[in-house]
């Protein structure tokens, strides 16, 4: 039976750790624009080639409005960490979300990347002696992946280093629906909530070389800042969005180098590669997520496929990343390919406000890895890496590495 003939469950099952299902090339090919089942049980529309993806994206009309009454559910439990509370205080279209970002916007331009940039390289030093000290093999992802991302964040944020591992706890119980009860996950809301409003509190007081004191010295909404509230959840939804994903991708890239370890020597014979390498790691992860979910309010065109109004879209990236038609020799890991247009971190108006401290954070890792552990290799079979089972955010349960 062919992709065409039947609804596809989505997110398609594959439990290969690095490669994508084979699904992705027969839908690219024959069925572009494919019906799927959603964990909610709700119907959707699957876009896998670039083009398609690209062009929905950066449509400023498809918005991740998906609390519409005719919008499908992602999942069965509805759309996970405080979306509902988060989109109405952070507004997610239009004017008010664009001059939002344009306030945050200004802490990750490229200048003040390369300067956190010593800092960040230091909180890495400092991760790769912890696991060298417990000794091979260590867990790369508990090791360096998970922690680095949040202790950058607190940098940023101005959270004092000995609250670094408090974060890094709330983080992953507001970020992992599974491994805490509602209980546990209910709790660290709210000690995370009265943190950061003790935090914008005290930067209030005394302002320090943050974001979050950038943001109060701005003014309230009258002076065109933002409100107390708004700079908070400010602050929650920077760790929440930087965090798992991040971490997750540290993993991935260096477990897709490991995978065949003449990449990796490529990269110690030349780390002037590192930055095209982040950027092909980005395009070849076949193991990114769910996609991203677009609400449309009206109807459309795609692929020459009419999507009536109301209709859920997933985009998936990955597989768009994949396409034939946009990456010569797609299927493969080229470390020098340039230019490298890819999708990972989407499109548009609501690209990644991130990514250039995601791309920062992957450059640095990979640095400091090259220069420490030239050694460094998988210490299992690729074939035994786990991938993570969640609806947001894909990743590996653990990167065993020895060196």
């Amino acid at each position: 039976m062919s992709v065409n003939d039947q609804v596809l469950n989505y997110p398609i099952p594959n439990d290969a750790a690095i490669d994508p299902p084979a699904e992705w090339a027969e839908l690219r090919s024959k069925c572009p624009v494919a019906h799927v089942t959603l964990p909610s049980g709700d119907r959707a529309t699957l876009l896998t080639r670039y083009d398609d993806v690209k062009e929905v994206l950066a449509d400023p009309r498809f918005t991740r409005r998906l609390n519409a009454p005719d919008a499908a559910r992602l999942s069965a439990e509805g759309g996970g960490v405080f979306s509902s509370e988060m989109a109405s205080i952070i507004p997610d279209g239009g004017e008010e979300h664009q001059h939002w970002r344009r306030l945050v916007a200004k802490w990750f331009t490229a200048k003040r990347m390369a300067a956190m940039r010593p800092a960040m390289a230091q909180i890495a030093e400092d991760l790769i002696d912890g696991m060298v000290e417990r000794g091979a093999p260590g867990d790369l992802k508990a090791g360096l992946g998970f922690p680095l991302p949040v202790f950058v964040i607190c940098d940023m944020l101005g959270v004092p280093a000995s609250d670094r591992d408090r974060f890094s706890y709330w983080s992953d119980a507001l970020l992992n629906l599974t491994r805490y009860s509602e209980a546990e996950i209910e709790a660290a809301q709210g000690e995370f909530f009265q943190y950061m409003s003790d935090l914008v509190a005290a930067k209030r007081a005394e302002p320090g070389e943050d974001l979050l004191s950038e943001l109060i010295a701005v003014g309230g909404p009258e002076d065109g800042g933002l409100s107390d509230i708004q700079i908070l959840v400010t602050g929650m939804a920077l760790l929440v969005a930087g965090h798992e994903t991040t971490a997750n991708m540290i993993g991935k890239m260096v477990s897709m180098l490991l995978a065949d370890r003449s990449r990796w020597e490529r990269l110690l014979a030349d780390p002037s590669l590192i930055r095209t390498t982040v950027e092909e790691s980005l395009r070849y992860d076949a193991n990114s997520g769910f996609g991203l979910p677009r609400y449309l309010p009206e109807e459309t065109e795609v692929s020459g496929t009419v999507l009536p109004r109301g209709t859920t879209v997933v985009c998936s990236m990955a597989a768009a990343n994949r396409d034939e038609n946009a990456f010569a020799a797609a299927a493969e890991m080229d470390l020098t390919r340039s230019p490298n247009p890819h999708l990972a971190f989407g499109a548009g108006a609501h690209s990644c406000l991130g990514q250039a401290l995601a791309r920062t954070e992957l450059q640095v890792v990979l640095e400091v890895l090259l220069r420490r552990l030239p050694t460094l290799e998988l210490a299992v079979p690729v074939e035994e890496l786990e991938r993570v089972e969640g609806l947001a955010v894909g990743g590996l349960r653990t990167v065993p590495v020895s060196w």
